[in-house]
C-alpha cells in the first residue's frame, strides 16, 4: 500500500500542556477483513473484534511458553513516506489485563535496515503510541541514549533503543511488536494504524534541562528536590529508620540461620542441597546472593560540554588494570583549569548551573579520557549526585564523605534485607566486614584481539597471545591484593558481557573464528593456533578441501588469509570444535590463576550477555568457572529459554537486571520498562521469584545502585531509571517496600519444605 494514495487529515488535539498540530492518514484500521491479513504472528492468536467505533484486532500472546511471541504489521508492497519531510508511525493499543506489557518495537525498511524502540503499556489502559521515524532529533548525537520529546503531541512515545536512525521511510517494510522473556501470558488490542507527520517542532527542546540537584528542570515527581534543605530533611528522615544489623534469620555472613547447616570452611563455597544449587558461607549456612551491582562513584558522572587543553591531562598507561569507566571522577589538574573552554555548546547548554572551579563544589567535577559512544570522545564530567552527598552531608572532604556514603549504604543493604553486594562495588567496602561482596577484575592490555562481528564493548581477546596470559596473571594477582584473603569476598567476577557469539547464524555463532581464519598467521598467534588444530585434523589441505568443499591450494595461503562463505556440515562441526577451544584457552588462564593468587573465592565466571553466548562457550566455561554468571534483562528466568541450565548443572547467578519507569523525571526507563514505580516493585519481585524458584540459581543483583544522570552516564549516554535511589540519594519508596518484602521470606522460599 502506497502512502500517496491515502488522504491525510490534519488534526488539532489541545491539551493542559501542550496543543498537538499533526497531519495523519490511516493504513490500517481491521475495518476490512483483508487488514487482518497484513498482520503475521509469531506464537500468538488474533482475532478481528467489534468495538464502539468499529472493528479492531484482539491479540493473545502466549508468552508465558515461548521465549518471544509477536505481531507484525507487514504490508503487501512497503509503505512509502518519502513526500513526507518528517514521519513517525502511530498505534492505538488497548491492554485489558491486570498487569503492564513490556513490548519491543522493530521497524524495518526494504534495505534490511531496523530501528527498535521499546514501551510499556500500562494494564487496564488504552492510548497512542508514537514511533518516530524521520525528525530531526534522530540525527542529533546528543550524548543521550533518549532525548526528550522534540515537538508537542498527545501520543506515548516509545524510546530509543538502538539500530539505525536512517532508515529509508519510502519502503517501510514491517512493523513487529515482541513480548520477550515473560512469564505470563498477555493480551492485547491494536487499531489505528496510521502515518503521522510531525510539526512544530521545538528548537530549544535540548536546553536547559538540568537544575543543580541534577534533576529534570521540566517535569515534576515523587520526591524532587527544591532546596539543600529540602534534601537534608529527607536524608535526616531515612536515618532515622534505616538498621544497622541484618534480618533475625541471618547468619554472620547473611546466610540461612534458621536453616540447614553445611561444612563450614572459612569461605564461600557451592554444594547441591536437597536438589538445588545454593551457595554456603563461611561459617556452613546456606546462602542465596541477592545483591545490587554498581556501588561505586565511577559511573555517577556525565559529559559536561566543556574541555581542557589535552596536554595538561594524564594519559593512560598501557599497564593500568581499571578500564576508564571503573575509574572515580578522575578530576583535571589544577594547571589545566585556566584551560577550561566549552567543546560542546549542545551540552554544555544542557545544564541550567555548574560550579566555578574556585567553589568547594567543583570536588563533584571529573574527568574522562575516553569513553565508549557519545558526543564527545573526551572531556570534563560533573557528579550531580556526588555534590548531593557533599550537601546533605555537609562536607567536601573526601574522606568523610565516602565514609558516611558507605555507611549509609550498607545500612540500607540490611534494612532492605540483600544478603550482599553486586558486582562493581567500590574497593573500600573490600575490608569493612559488614556485607558479603563479589570483587571484580578487567584484562585488558596490548595483547592481540580478534572481531567477533559484533563488537559492541570492543573486540575479543586472542588467548594465544602470551602478553594476554601476562595481563591475565597481573590483573587477577591486583585483585587478590585488593580483597587480601577476605572472606566476606563470595568471589570474583572477571570480564563482563563479552562478545562471545550468537546463535542464529553460522556467522553470527562462529563469528570468532570465522574472522580469525582471516587473518595472518604471521601476524596471530590465534590464527596459527586455528591452523595448527586444522593439521593436526586434517593431513593434507587437499583433505581439508574435501570436508570443507573448499578451494584452498595450500597450508601456506590457507594460513595467510581463509575466507569462508558457505558452510559444509563438517566445516560447522570444525568451527564448533575451534571455538569451544579458544574460549577453553580462555577460561583456563583465569581459572588457573584464580587457583594460584585467590584459592579460597570462587571464579564467578565472565558475566554472559544473554544476546552474546552460544553452547561451545557455555561449556567450556562449565569446565572451569566455579558458578555460572548471566546478565539478563527480562522480566524473569523464563522457559524454555533457560533449559540449557539443565544440561550444565552448574551454580548459576544473574549478574545484572533492572526495571524502570518514566515517572522519575528521567528521559529513559532502562532496558525492562515498567509502567510506574509500584509496578517496578511488582516486577522486581516477580523476577527475584523466579531466580528463586530455580534450582539452578545462587542469586541475582540488580544493576544499578544509582540511577543514571539525567543526560546520560560519561561513558555511554545510558541515562536510565534503574536506580535504588535517585540522583538525589533518595531511595525509590515502592521500590525498596517491594524488596523489603520478597527479602523476608527469601530463604523460606528457596528452601523451605
Amino acid at each position: 500500500m502506497a502512502i500517496a494514495n491515502l488522504t491525510f487529515a490534519c488534526t488539532h488535539q489541545p491539551s493542559k500542556n501542550k496543543t498537538t498540530s499533526e497531519s495523519q492518514a490511516t493504513l490500517l484500521d481491521f475495518e476490512k477483513t483483508y487488514d487482518v491479513s497484513l498482520v503475521e504472528l509469531e506464537n500468538a492468536q488474533a482475532d478481528r473484534v467489534a468495538i464502539n467505533t468499529g472493528h479492531a484486532l484482539h491479540i493473545d500472546l502466549q508468552s508465558s511458553n515461548h521465549h518471544n511471541t509477536s505481531f507484525t504489521l507487514k504490508p503487501n508492497e512497503p509503505w512509502d513516506f518519502s513526500h513526507l519531510p518528517n514521519v513517525a508511525i502511530a498505534v492505538d493499543i488497548e491492554n485489558p489485563e491486570k498487569s503492564s506489557v513490556h513490548a519491543y518495537i522493530y521497524t524495518y525498511d526494504a534495505d534490511g535496515k531496523f530501528q527498535l524502540r521499546n514501551v510499556a503499556i500500562p494494564a487496564e489502559s488504552k492510548a497512542s503510541y508514537l514511533i518516530e521515524l524521520k525528525v530531526p532529533s534522530l540525527q542529533l548525537n546528543s550524548g543521550i541514549r533518549n532525548n526528550p520529546p522534540s515537538w508537542p503531541h498527545n501520543h506515548v512515545q516509545t524510546i530509543w533503543r538502538g539500530g539505525s536512525s536512517s532508515l529509508n521511510v519510502g519502503a517501510i517494510s514491517s512493523v513487529r511488536f515482541m513480548i520477550s522473556g515473560v512469564l505470563e501470558d498477555k493480551k492485547l488490542t491494536i487499531d489505528n494504524v496510521r502515518a503521522i507527520e510531525p510539526k512544530n517542532f521545538n528548537p530549544k527542546f535540548m536546553k536547559g534541562l538540568v537544575d543543580k540537584f541534577g534533576q529534570n528542570t521540566k517535569q515534576g515527581f515523587t520526591n524532587k528536590v527544591h532546596s539543600i534543605n529540602e534534601l537534608k530533611s529527607y536524608s535526616e528522615q531515612e536515618q532515622s529508620l534505616l538498621q544497622n544489623t541484618s534480618l533475625s534469620d541471618r547468619s554472620t555472613f547473611n546466610g540461612w540461620a534458621s536453616g540447614t547447616r553445611l561444612e563450614a570452611t572459612g569461605y564461600f563455597r557451592t554444594a547441591k542441597h536437597q536438589g538445588k544449587w545454593t551457595l554456603v558461607d563461611p561459617e556452613g549456612y546456606l546462602f542465596f546472593s541477592n545483591g545490587i551491582a554498581n556501588i561505586r562513584m565511577a559511573n555517577t558522572s556525565t559529559i559536561t560540554g566543556y574541555e581542557f587543553d589535552v596536554n595538561l591531562i594524564k594519559q593512560r598507561d598501557a599497564r593500568d588494570y581499571t578500564p576508564e569507566d571503573s575509574i572515580g571522577l578522575n578530576r583535571a589538574p589544577k594547571a589545566a583549569w585556566p584551560t577550561r573552554r566549552v567543546s560542546s555548546a549542545l551540552r554544555a547548554n544542557m545544564f541550567t548551573w555548574l560550579p566555578s572551579y574556585q567553589s568547594e563544589e567543583a570536588e563533584s567535577f571529573g574527568y574522562r579520557r575516553s569513553v565508549h559512544s557519545g558526543a564527545l570522545e573526551h572531556g570534563e564530567t560533573y557528579s550531580f549526585y556526588r555534590a548531593n552527598l557533599a550537601r546533605k552531608y555537609e562536607t567536601n572532604e573526601e574522606p568523610l564523605l565516602m565514609q558516611r556514603w558507605r555507611d549509609t549504604t550498607i545500612k540500607r543493604m540490611h534494612s532492605w534485607g540483600m544478603t550482599s553486594f553486586g558486582n562493581w562495588v567500590d574497593p573500600s567496602f573490600y575490608q569493612l566486614n559488614r556485607l558479603p561482596y563479589f570483587a571484580n577484575g578487567w584484562i585488558i592490555g596490548d595483547f592481540k584481539t580478534v572481531s567477533s562481528g559484533n563488537d559492541y564493548w570492543g573486540a575479543m581477546p586472542d588467548p594465544y597471545d602470551p602478553l594476554f596470559a601476562e595481563r591475565v596473571d597481573e590483573t587477577i594477582k591486583q585483585v587478590a591484593h585488593e580483597v587480601d584473603n577476605n572472606p566476606w569476598c563470595i568471589g570474583v567476577f572477571i570480564d563482563n558481557e563479552k562478545s562471545w557469539g550468537s546463535v542464529g547464524s553460522v556467522q553470527s555463532q562462529y563469528g570468532i573464528v570465522l574472522n580469525g581464519l582471516k587473518m595472518n598467521a604471521a601476524d596471530s598467534p590465534f590464527k596459527r593456533s586455528l591452523v595448527k588444530q586444522l593439521k593436526n585434523r586434517y593431513a593434507s589441505i587437499d583433505e581439508l578441501n574435501k570436508a570443507w568443499e573448499g578451494k584452498f591450494d595450500s597450508w601456506e595461503s590457507f594460513a595467510q588469509k581463509a575466507v569462508l562463505v558457505e558452510f559444509s556440515d563438517l566445516m560447522v562441526g570444525d568451527l564448533s570444535s575451534l571455538l569451544k577451544n579458544y574460549a577453553e584457552t580462555y577460561f583456563r588462564l583465569v581459572d588457573s590463576a584464580m587457583d594460584q593468587y585467590m584459592p579460597n573465592h570462587l571464579y564467578m565466571g565472565p558475566r554472559f550477555a544473554h544476546w552474546a553466548m552460544g553452547p561451545e562457550v557455555r561449556q567450556a566455561a562449565a569446565k572451569y568457572a566455579d558458578v555460572m554468571s548471566y546478565n539478563y534483562y527480562r522480566e524473569g528466568i523464563d522457559q524454555p529459554y533457560w533449559d540449557f541450565l539443565e544440561q550444565l548443572d552448574m551454580p548459576s547467578i544473574i549478574g545484572e537486571f533492572h526495571i524502570g519507569a518514566m515517572d522519575s523525571g528521567l528521559f529513559n526507563p532502562g532496558l525492562i520498562h515498567a509502567e510506574s514505580q509500584i509496578d517496578r516493585g511488582k516486577k522486581y519481585q516477580e523476577y527475584i521469584g523466579s531466580v528463586l524458584d530455580n534450582p539452578y540459581m545462587v542469586g541475582a543483583h540488580w544493576f544499578q545502585y544509582i540511577d543514571s544522570p539525567l543526560t546520560g552516564r560519561a561513558h555511554d549516554g545510558e541515562n536510565y531509571n534503574v536506580g535504588f535511589v535517585n540522583v538525589a540519594d533518595i531511595p525509590y519508596a515502592p521500590l525498596i517496600e517491594a524488596a523489603k518484602q520478597i527479602n523476608s521470606t527469601l530463604y523460606k522460599r528457596r528452601f523451605g519444605r
